[in-house]
């Protein structure tokens, strides 16, 4: 498996938004205005590729609150293979992020566990986003506090 990583608007990001397009626009009816909100170019996007084939994605946003992971997302064939979670390991240790000490997201509550296995924790309350049930989760250094920034 390769990562690639894009501040840009390049081919590794068209990458990145045809996985999107096709798991959160195709299979979950996400409106494409919703899911394209304006923001990628903002973003880092990280696209995990195996045998040269774009199979998950994922992109970050460093804020006040710390790394903002978003639009995780895996093609359909490809799930279950372990892939968004290599992905994320990569994100996580990236070096650019050797700073920050708090990893922040939003996660579809059918994707909480996957999270918990990364060391991401809930708190605060369930949320509708997009008409899909989500909860916020975070992933603290372990050199600090539990305690979530609001």
């Amino acid at each position: 498996m390769k990562f690639k990583e894009t501040d840009q608007l390049d081919d590794i990001y068209h990458d990145a938004r045809t996985i999107r397009h096709h798991v959160f626009v195709g299979e979950q009816g996400i409106d494409e205005h919703d899911e394209f909100d304006g923001t990628d170019s903002q973003a880092v996007h990280f696209v995990a590729y195996v045998d040269g084939q774009p199979v998950a994605t994922a992109r970050t946003t460093v804020t006040d609150e710390g790394v903002h992971i978003q639009r995780v997302a895996t093609e359909k064939e490809f799930r279950h293979k372990g892939y968004a979670k290599q992905l994320l390991q990569y994100i996580l240790n990236d070096k650019r992020f050797a700073q920050v000490s708090r990893f922040y997201l939003g996660a579809q509550e059918t994707a909480v566990g996957f999270y918990q296995t990364l060391g991401f924790h809930t708190y605060g309350e369930p949320f509708v986003e997009v008409g899909i049930k989500h909860r916020q989760m975070e992933k603290l250094d372990r050199h600090h506090s539990n305690l979530h920034i609001s």
